[in-house]
This record gives structure tokens, C-alpha cells and sequence, in this order.
């Protein structure tokens, strides 16, 4: 990506000139499956509500000021719980973080208030993943479990190389750990 795009998309000005990832080009997949995902959120809540792998993210609107929440696939450790953009700076959750950090996370049967730190270090995001690595694509127990024991080295090469791109979210509860 060139000076021209970057001063063209003003959401990402203060960041480094790294190329978008490809994926984000597809961004406007989600718009037409967001319908789709709400829904499921509506008949598994208490599934999503506990289930290993997933977080649901409540951001406010960073124009309406409304709480939005959305389903992304986590990694939860002792001190908070990491997300990877695929879209980049595109998805919507992630342009609200920018506007306000403070959010909220129902996992693991817990509803807490917390806070949304957007790291785009490209070594700090490399030892986040290779400290906590999970299976963004199919974050369900069984597929996770496999991916972060037997095939961790690939798991852990892949997200490095994942998170080149891509910001990595931390998010830790407010006020504590």
C-alpha cells in the first residue's frame, strides 16, 4: 500500500506503512453476514456466554455513543484475553476502540467491564500469540485443544505470521490484574 492510500484512509494515518492484509479487502463479507451472526448470538447466548474460544465484545458506537456487541474468537489467559483483527482497522468493534478502549467482555460465564488495548508492535504481537496461541478459524475445544498441544509449533509459526498485518487487541478487566 502506497502514501497515497494511507492519507486516503485517515482511520489508520498514525500507523505504520505496512500493507493492509488481503483479507480485508473482503470486509464487506461481514456487512452481509452480521444479520446472520446476531442471530445465531440471539439462539446460542448461553452457549457463546461459556464456551472456550469465544468472547462477545461490547463496544459503544463511536458515532451513535449505542453498545455493539459482536462475537469474535479469544484466547483467554490469567491476566485478560487477546483478539485478532482480520479485517484490520475496517471492522467496525475495532473502530470503536479506537474512539473509547472501555468495553465490556461476557467469557467464561463472566460479564466485566474492561479495558481494549490495540497493539500494532509487530514483536510484541509475535509473543502474545506465541505465549497464548489458539485456532482463530475454528475456535472450538476439540480443534483448539489439537492446534495448541500436538500442533503448537505450526499453530504458533502461522499466528506469527497472522499478526504481521493485523493488530492484536488486549483486553484486560478494569481496574484489576
Amino acid at each position: 500500500m502506497g502514501l497515497r492510500a494511507l492519507q486516503s484512509r485517515p482511520d489508520i494515518s498514525h500507523a505504520s506503512p505496512v500493507p493492509e492484509p488481503a483479507a480485508a479487502r473482503l470486509h464487506f463479507i461481514t456487512r452481509l453476514t452480521s444479520r446472520v451472526q446476531g442471530l445465531l448470538v440471539r439462539l446460542f447466548r448461553s452457549y457463546f456466554e461459556r464456551a472456550p474460544g469465544w468472547v462477545l465484545l461490547t463496544t459503544r458506537g463511536r458515532r451513535t455513543g449505542l453498545p455493539r456487541e459482536v462475537l469474535l474468537p479469544c484466547e483467554r489467559f490469567q491476566d485478560g484475553l487477546i483478539v485478532i483483527s482480520t479485517y484490520d482497522r475496517r471492522s467496525n468493534w475495532i473502530r470503536n476502540i479506537e474512539r473509547d478502549p472501555k468495553v465490556r467482555i461476557t467469557s467464561a460465564a463472566w460479564v466485566l467491564p474492561a479495558r481494549a488495548e490495540i497493539i500494532d508492535d509487530v514483536d510484541t504481537k509475535r509473543s502474545l500469540v506465541t505465549a497464548h496461541p489458539f485456532f482463530p478459524p475454528a475456535p472450538v475445544f476439540p480443534l483448539n485443544s489439537i492446534h495448541v498441544t500436538l500442533l503448537r509449533p505450526l499453530t504458533v509459526a502461522f499466528l506469527r505470521r497472522w499478526v504481521t498485518y493485523r493488530p492484536v487487541i488486549l483486553i484486560r478487566p478494569a481496574g484489576g490484574v
